[in-house]
């Protein structure tokens, strides 16, 4: 593990003006991501700034139509939310299943998201629910904010506050993950509601992503068989000694139509 300096702020106002300082620093809140980084000195930041004592990036609420969560929301808050129960269980099933007991007590979603790692769980229901991004500086929608592997449209400078999720009609998830390290190796999920009918594919590509062909389909027939009937590309797919891009394609339709199961 390399040095660097050891930054706490007490507000986002603060954090952000420290990043916009130093472009070497990064920001740490469950330290899910970073700390194995560190420790393998495979990131040399100049400053680490801890962002866990900062209270407006934490809560849970519901405003309207809208469920209002807090990027420093540890997974297991999620997934024993009342609110999040209540609003969107698809939500609160997929943070009660992303790693082990140790990894839902200490990450958050908005480190999850922030980071956008391939194999991850939150990225595809942010996606799917057309779910806006609120930022130290702005509102960014779903659809603009992932852009590829480990990237998104965050500046340097720039934190993510809080995640505002419209609340569907109806909405599952479903995935297949590695037996060892529990990383999702293809996932779906599927949400019907305010935002229109959505499918989200994780795990499976470079980046998550909308799968608009099973969209169609399931518009004209919410149904496993109209969903089942989609084939995935398996050009661009992911593939390593876990599987091969075309085992990840296959396993997209197996998830989405155990998506829609859970769905309803």
């Amino acid at each position: 593990m390399y040095d660097f300096t050891y930054a706490k702020p007490s507000s986002v106002a603060d954090a952000a003006k420290i990043l916009a300082a130093d472009p070497d620093a990064k920001f740490i809140s469950g330290g899910q991501t970073l700390l194995p980084a560190l420790k393998h000195r495979l990131n040399k930041p100049t400053t680490v700034v801890d962002v866990s004592g900062i209270a407006e990036m934490r809560g849970i609420r519901r405003e309207g139509n809208t469920l209002v969560i807090g990027a420093l929301m540890k997974h297991v808050e999620v997934e024993n939310s009342a609110e999040v129960k209540a609003a969107i269980p698809a939500l609160a099933e997929m943070a009660a299943n992303i790693g082990d007991t140790q990894v839902r007590n200490r990450g958050t979603l908005g480190g999850s998201v922030s980071n956008n790692d391939p194999a991850a769980d939150y990225p595809a229901a942010v996606l799917a629910l057309g779910a806006t991004i609120v930022t130290s500086k702005r509102e960014i929608a779903a659809d603009d904010f992932f852009q590829g592997m480990f990237t998104t449209a965050l500046e340097v400078d720039e934190l993510l506050v809080a995640i505002k999720f419209p609340i569907p009609e109806k909405a599952g998830y479903a995935k297949m993950r590695n037996p060892a390290s529990r990383y999702v190796m293809a996932g779906a999920f599927v949400a019907k509601g305010p935002m229109g009918l959505r499918v989200a594919i994780n795990g499976a590509g470079p980046c998550v992503f909308r799968q608009e062909a099973m969209e169609a389909a399931l518009s004209s027939n919410w149904s496993v068989e109209a969903v089942g009937g989609v084939k995935q590309d398996a050009g661009g797919m992911n593939g390593d000694i876990h599987g091969s891009a075309e085992y990840r394609a296959h396993l997209v339709t197996v998830m989405a139509k155990r998506a829609v199961a859970a769905a309803g």
